[in-house]
């Protein structure tokens, strides 16, 4: 089993608030076998000297869509299933030049393309995913126009591939199994409206609360969660009450929803870049007036989201949600966050407490003896400056994924 060994380097361990000089890390096949502050023998290994550069974990992106390769998802309709996953191929090398070593998908990838990374038939983030994202008839997840009738072939609707519909008890229960039956690792339902649809009210309710129990209890009794698209304090008051374990975007939420978000453990995925990227180029792309106007709505309260969850406990993960071409604005939410919360809580963001949201606490976003070495070597000092970890992976000298080198330039 190969044996890698990080010498000369400053540590960025998330449990703790500063730089941690004087440490060695050995990793042996894809996990990390030991670290500690005095030299460690392992004379047959391959020795990486850092140079004083910073050793962190791999990043964490807790909300993604890699096969949304449109801003205006409506394009999507003539894409087929073949391009849509050629396209996915390049954005998922993107990110993990980035260093976002694993990535949580919201709605899109399908066992399929994960078990493609897996097998290394494609560069990627480790993903964990939601299959179909989930939602009532007419709401976030309805992607057809009001001239359809009826669902087309989805074998060349790539639009159509990545969301479903279900109505009633009885439909959610059956639309949840399927996609536990494809594979999924969390499940996917809308319970607000949204930016990038046309036809559904920013505030509309979205599944009533029978319904996301239903999806709530099939998911449990399959060891599996569900997150919830939710914008409003309506909205996430319901999903809270329901059972639901996580909120994604959240970004009307006021103090009593946090507070019961709190109380109820729950987690927001927070992603404020892709409403600022949006509002900047998304109508060159294709994003009409309509979806334009919801956006400024939700862009008013995405820095303020991060100050209320703050106050009441509830941790917040790193997120993302860009759309297609706008996906190469990943990393700016770094810079974006940092106008509210220290260097530090943005780091654990996208480290520890995405690891906890996917459930691999021990495992992902930490530096610790037995935990999946996904490991970034970065030039600079994140905690000082966090815009090292921006330029499309420029800061990054060594981005190691599983004990597998991505990228390497220090040997």
């Amino acid at each position: 089993m190969s044996l890698v060994h990080f010498k000369n380097f400053e540590m960025l361990d998330p449990d703790h608030d500063g730089l941690k000089g004087g440490f060695e890390l050995l990793v042996e096949g894809d996990k990390i076998r030991e670290i500690s502050d005095k030299p460690i023998k392992a004379g047959s290994a391959d020795i990486v000297d850092c140079g004083g550069r910073t050793l962190m974990p791999g990043l964490i992106d807790s909300h993604v869509h890699v096969f949304l390769s449109e801003v205006f998802i409506r394009r999507l309709e003539d894409v087929p299933l073949t391009l849509m996953t050629a396209r996915s191929a390049v954005l998922m090398k993107n990110m993990l030049d980035r260093g976002f070593t694993t990535v949580r998908d919201t709605g899109g990838a399908d066992w399929g393309i994960k078990t493609a990374v897996e097998q290394g038939l494609l560069p990627g983030p480790r993903l964990f995913i939601a299959g179909k994202a989930i939602g009532p008839t007419g709401g976030h997840s309805d992607p057809r126009r009001r001239t359809d009738s009826g669902s087309g072939c989805h074998c060349c609707n790539a639009m159509a591939f990545t969301m479903g519909i279900a109505d009633g008890v009885d439909g959610v229960r059956k639309a949840v199994r399927e996609e536990m039956r494809q594979g999924c690792d969390h499940v996917k339902i809308m319970m607000s409206g949204g930016v990038a649809s046309p036809y559904d009210p920013l505030d509309s309710l979205q599944f009533s609360p029978v319904e996301v129990a239903a999806a709530v209890e099939e998911s449990h009794a399959f060891g599996r969660y569900v997150c919830a698209h939710a914008y409003t304090p309506e909205a996430i008051t319901r999903a809270a009450h329901a059972g639901v374990r996580t909120i994604e975007h959240g970004n009307l939420i006021d103090d009593a929803s946090a507070k019961l978000m709190a109380e109820k453990k729950m987690f927001l995925v927070a992603n404020l870049v892709t409403y600022f990227a949006m509002k900047e180029r998304a109508a060159e792309f294709g994003m009409g007036a309509e979806m334009l106007e919801k956006n400024d709505i939700v862009i008013e309260g995405a820095l303020r989201s991060l100050e209320i969850c703050k106050r009441a406990g509830v941790p917040v993960a790193f997120g993302t949600d860009l759309l297609g071409q706008l996906q190469v604005e990943q990393s700016r939410e770094f810079s974006i966050r940092s106008q509210v919360v220290s260097p530090i809580e943005i780091i654990r963001s996208a480290t520890t407490i995405g690891a906890q949201v996917v459930r691999r606490e021990g495992k992902l976003g930490c530096l610790k003896p037995g935990a999946w070495a996904d490991l970034l070597v970065v030039d600079g000092n994140p905690l000082k400056d966090i815009s090292v970890m921006e330029g499309q992976g420029r800061n990054l000298s060594v981005i190691m994924q599983g004990g597998r080198f991505h990228k390497n330039r220090l040997n």
